[in-house]
């Protein structure tokens, strides 16, 4: 005797749509949507320890980010220091690095800064000296310092914004530009807003482990 289960036949049945991978698993056509980059800074609040930097690179090597930038410096906090990372990725890849940073144990607090906050760059550069004049005038248009000066080479510095920062480099370039370090990104949230958004520390009772009651 045989029998049937009730239902449509396998040809009549709804498939979902979208390709598979080699294990046979439906690729979400969602997550294969081709997204426009985009460049995004996250200031990370991190325990200031060795190793933090370390492991932040190999989080970011692993999962090959596009990093543009990242900086490092202490904060009024001596027990902690900021991270400024500028990262060049589509929204997924975005909001996976702030995911897998928040994963990290040194990391306290993980945010992506809005366009208006404020954000500057050092560069120095060094070029010929033949035209010390020209290499002057250049040096005043974008508010820069002369560090230092020679028959043959000028080292000049400049502070700013990316837009400033990369405008200058073009500019210099008619000199010839022999050496160039830029040091990434420095950024603060304007105004009264966090620039890190921490939690308050929950205080324990010491037998218990339970939230102890404030006086």
């Amino acid at each position: 005797m045989t029998g049937s289960m009730p239902g449509p036949g396998p040809h009549e049945r709804e498939r979902p749509e979208g390709r598979r991978n080699e294990q046979g698993i439906r690729i979400d056509p969602e997550a294969e949507a081709a997204h426009e980059p985009r460049r995004a800074v996250l200031s990370a609040l991190v325990e200031h320890e060795p190793g933090v930097l370390a492991k932040v690179s190999s989080l970011f090597s692993r999962r090959q980010f596009n990093i543009e930038s990242l900086t490092v410096g202490t904060t009024v906090d001596e027990t902690r220091a900021r991270m400024t990372i500028v990262i060049e990725e589509p929204e997924p890849g975005v909001e996976q690095a702030k995911k897998q940073l928040n994963k990290l144990i040194p990391v306290v607090s993980v945010r992506e800064l809005d366009a208006d906050a404020l954000q500057r760059e050092l560069v120095i550069v060094k070029v010929n000296g033949e035209d010390p004049d020209k290499v002057h005038a250049i040096t005043e248009m974008y508010d820069g310092t002369t560090l230092d000066a020679g028959p043959r080479t000028i080292t000049v510095e400049i502070t700013g914004n990316v837009q400033k920062i990369d405008d200058a480099i073009d500019a210099y370039k008619q000199f010839g530009i022999r050496e160039i370090v830029r040091t990434g990104y420095a950024a603060l949230a304007r105004g009264e807003r966090q620039t890190a958004e921490v939690e308050p520390e929950v205080k324990l009772t010491a037998d218990s482990g339970v939230p102890a009651d404030d006086d």
